[in-house]
């Protein structure tokens, strides 16, 4: 799985050298074989933003892109997209993607993201419930958040001393931290969907798509 992810970000236009950052050996290992660079950070990281901080300390890199390790669909295409919301605003210190939400299931999920953004698409909250609520019965457009992160260097660095509030202690969710602060989070949209592995049964349902793509590409070969 994480190979995918490496060589998927490998092919973002923007993206001028991809890390694998990792605490466990055992990744280390598998990373290093597949012939990606690695670098080995603290254990004591609280959040993903943290361990990427640690990394970014020892580079010079303007822009760094978080991307999940567990995220095997990312699209190159998408990855870009976030990176081009900091590109064009200097001012934005933070980035990410959303997706419009299409089925109920996905829309009742505490384990899919909800986000809501202004009118300059700047991020106003996430949560795991349903926002916004139509109260009335009627429709509106409900988004999911795509978990990539684009941070401003400087910013970044200062991300591990921010005080941790009481929401993103409730939802369990890192990007609040930058919100609660102050901070501007660029919402980039983006029409390509990705799935996050955290269960066996999201295993097996990544499994199976890329069992059916590789049976269409033999069959694409044979004809």
């Amino acid at each position: 799985m994480l190979e995918h992810v490496f060589e998927r970000a490998s092919r973002a236009r923007y993206l001028t050298q991809v890390v694998v950052a990792t605490d466990d050996e055992r990744i280390a290992r598998e990373a290093r074989r597949f012939g990606a660079t690695v670098r080995m950070t603290r254990t004591d990281h609280i959040s993903g933003t943290d361990r990427v901080a640690e990394v970014a300390s020892t580079d010079s890199a303007e822009l760094v892109v978080n991307i999940q390790g567990d995220e095997p669909l990312i699209e190159p295409e998408a990855i870009d997209a976030a990176v081009l919301g900091l590109l064009d605003d200097p001012e934005i210190p933070m980035g990410t993607l959303k997706k419009l939400i299409e089925t109920p299931e996905e829309l009742a999920s505490p384990g899919v993201v909800k986000v809501v953004t202004d009118r300059a698409n700047n991020a106003i909250y996430f949560s795991r419930s349903i926002i916004p609520y139509a109260r009335d019965g009627g429709r509106t457009a409900q988004y999911k958040h795509i978990g990539l992160y684009v941070y401003r260097r400087d910013f970044l660095l200062a991300y591990p001393g921010l005080a941790v509030g009481p929401l993103e202690q409730a939802e369990g969710l890192e990007q609040l931290r930058a919100l609660e602060n102050g901070y501007k989070i660029r919402v980039a949209e983006t029409y390509y969907d990705s799935l996050h592995v955290d269960t066996p049964e999201d295993l097996e349902r990544v499994t199976r798509l890329f069992s059916t793509w590789a049976e269409n590409a033999i069959e694409k070969d044979d004809g």
